[in-house]
């Protein structure tokens, strides 16, 4: 500015004619001699900065002039002369440095101020890499291919020719370990905590887990799948697997961890090897912990059969096949545990049985097949090779009852309540004897006896009652449905059971077949009038049939009747109206005549014979009375001597004489058209056997 300014003056002065041209052309050459040689001072002397740095580029090479000072030049000796800033690095800094002459690198590290030689080249300006105490830089050399690890905490700073990655280590606890794998050799190695783990140069994390912590009752089972060895891992402890190690879950679906069984003073476990098949067997009080190939046979824990003085169980070891019995103590109970190879057979626990007076048990022996009755009295416990086939109650039988027994051989056994039937040293009261059943017999019930389902095994031998109901026809084509009632008993049991295996249903078809043709012999006036006979008549003439099945019969008697069809009832019933009306009006009229004749002789008479009539009267009555008194005294005596021999008890001949009453009587109401109505008290009509 001030040479321009210097300039501009003295053209101004010029214009104003103020100077000369000679002036002016002296002054022009003062003025350029002057910037010479200010441009040769200013090449020839420089001043550089305590940063600062000169680098000269002279004719045949170049050079460099560090700072601070003043440098003083041949301005006629260099090609170039350039100042430039030093880099200053600080402690965390550094710098890659490219020789351009060469082509090697070298690192410079802070801090300090770096000032570059001659062909020296900043390539590139960087921070050194902070490493915590977590932390590592992952450093490869590109020129040799080495692997480095450099772990935290430090700065680290990079060689010329390396290249690097920033890791974070693995911190563990002391229940935590970690899977490495060296990828040079493939090997895979357990790292255990507590620490913080750097990886080495080869070195890869595969994965980290938590250890596993077993409490005193618990076990882990481990395989090795390296070399296939098995074994168990008891707790207390904290199990850190090994790259090669496996647990293996017990169960399905569940934890690999399992408890151990701990096992009460009544329980038992018994374990099965599944390598060899060997079983054995632990019982309490303690903890039991398997081996590493055996398993629970039964699936749980067993508790001990506690056996009291009256059970007992079988048992068969399935090794050799043998049972044994085991019953209760007779001091107590009695704890029975199953051996390696044993079960119970027959169920479970079973009961003794209670052998008495009254109770008796069939056994069969499976070794020989016989059968035996056990009644002497015990606490009945059947052995090894035996079963119970049944419990049997004694038979007791009462006075009118009888059953009949099949032997082994077929043949049947009768057995009565009464001791007259009772054949000599046959017991009243019995058990069934081996191979022994009882005979049952199904007889047909109901009044027209049309359902063969009464069961009998018992027979009552006492006279009974039963109704029977049918349909027949009269000679003048009127069916009738007649009800009638046997009064019967069994007599001659072999007999019965010899001809037939249906009294009931024989007594009733028999009496059915000969009603209904001795009905269609009459007409139903004459079976009106003489009903009873023709009952009475059935049962007198054909008595053998009913002797050749065993049967007394009593009495038979027809105790109702009725039109099966509704119209010809309906006109019975008219005919018995305008009868029973005819037989009244008859009745009425003779009634009215005989009072109009004899009233006047009847009021004469009546008053000479009153008194002579109540003295005969009274006179014949007392008579009549005694005479009736002794001959019925003399017709029970009788009776009751005459059973005296065959009949011991008193009050059972009394039973027989009011029965024979009974029959009198219903012959007497049987010869006559009334209708006669028993009542539970008087007749029993059941022949059901309970």
């Amino acid at each position: 500015p001030a040479v321009g300014v210097a300039a501009l003056s003295v053209g101004a002065a010029f214009w104003l004619q103020l100077i000369s041209v000679g002036f002016i052309v002296g002054l022009a050459l003062l003025g350029g001699l002057c910037a010479a040689g200010l441009a040769l001072g200013q090449r020839a002397v420089l001043f550089l900065g305590k940063d600062e740095q000169l680098l000269v580029e002279g004719f045949t090479g170049t050079t460099v002039i560090n700072g601070p000072g003043t440098k003083v030049l041949n301005p006629f000796s260099y090609r170039s002369a350039e100042t430039r800033k030093a880099v200053t690095l600080s402690a965390t800094d550094y710098a890659k440095i490219t020789d351009l002459v060469d082509g090697s690198e070298r690192v410079e590290k802070g801090p300090q101020l770096l000032f570059l030689g001659p062909y020296d080249k900043v390539t590139k300006e960087e921070h050194a890499l902070s490493l915590s105490t977590t932390e590592y830089a992952y450093v490869q050399d590109q020129l040799t291919g080495s692997l480095t690890i450099v772990k935290g905490p430090c700065m680290w700073f990079p060689s010329p020719y390396d290249s690097f990655s920033r890791g974070q280590a693995t911190s563990l606890s002391k229940t935590e370990f970690i899977i490495v794998e060296d990828q040079m050799t493939a090997e895979k190695k357990t790292v255990k905590g507590p620490c913080v783990w750097f990886p080495g140069p080869n070195e890869k994390k595969i994965s980290q887990h938590s250890a596993i912590a077993l409490q005193e009752d618990q076990y882990l089972r481990l395989k090795d799948t390296s070399s296939g060895a098995r074994w168990i891992q008891k707790g207390k402890a904290l199990v850190f697997l090994e790259p090669t190690w496996a647990a293996e879950a017990t169960v399905p679906g569940k934890g690999s961890v399992r408890s151990a069984w701990s096992l009460k003073a009544y329980e038992y476990v018994r374990l099965v090897d599944s390598i060899t098949g060997k079983i054995t067997v632990h019982r309490g009080e303690k903890t039991v912990f398997p081996g590493p190939d055996e398993e629970l046979l039964d699936g749980e824990v067993l508790t001990a059969m506690d056996l009291k003085v009256h059970e007992y169980v079988k048992i068969m070891d399935q090794a050799s096949g043998e049972i044994r019995v085991e019953r209760g103590s007779k001091n107590g109970s009695q704890l029975v545990f199953l051996g390696p190879n044993e079960k119970v057979v027959d169920g479970d626990v079973q009961k003794a049985i209670s052998v008495d007076d009254d109770n008796a048990v069939m056994v069969r022996d499976k070794a020989t097949g016989q059968l035996r009755l056990v009644t002497e009295r015990q606490l009945f416990v059947p052995g090894a090779n035996e079963t119970i086939e049944s419990v049997q109650q004694r038979i007791r039988l009462a006075d009118h009852e009888a059953m009949i027994i099949k032997d082994h051989k077929g043949d049947f056994k009768y057995y009565y309540g009464s001791d007259e039937k009772r054949a000599a040293g046959q017991p009243r009261s019995f058990f069934l004897q081996p191979y022994e059943e009882v005979v049952k017999l199904c007889w047909s019930k109901g009044r027209r006896c049309d359902s063969r389902s009464l069961v009998i095994e018992r027979f009552d031998c006492r006279p009974q009652f039963m109704p029977v109901e049918f349909n027949c026809r009269t000679s003048d084509n009127v069916e009738l449905i007649l009800e009638a009632t046997f009064f019967w008993e069994v007599v001659d049991l072999p007999a019965m059971v010899k001809r037939t295996g249906d009294t009931s249903g024989d007594l009733c078809n028999h009496a059915r077949s000969q009603f209904i043709q001795q009905v269609a012999k009459v007409t139903l006036k004459e079976f009106m009038d003489s009903s009873h006979q023709i009952a009475t008549q059935i049962y007198e003439q054909d008595s053998s049939f009913y002797e050749s099945r065993g049967v007394k019969i009593h009495s038979l008697g027809v105790t109702s009747y009725s039109c099966a069809e509704r119209r010809t009832a309906e006109i019975l019933d008219q005919i018995i109206q305008e009868t029973t009306s005819r037989m009244n009006r008859l009745s009425q009229a003779e009634s009215e005549n005989e009072v109009n004749l004899f009233r006047m002789q009847g009021h004469i008479v009546q008053e000479k014979l009153n008194g002579d009539l109540l003295k005969i009267q009274h006179q014949h009555s007392k008579e009549e009375s005694e005479i009736k008194g002794r001959s019925e005294a003399v017709r029970i005596a009788a009776f009751m001597d005459g059973l005296k021999s065959s009949v011991t008890k008193t009050e059972d001949r009394t039973d027989m004489w009011q029965v024979l009453r009974k029959i009198e009587a219903l012959d007497e109401v049987s010869k006559s058209n009334s209708t006669l109505y028993f009542t539970p008290k008087d007749v029993d009509l059941s022949i059901e056997t309970k």
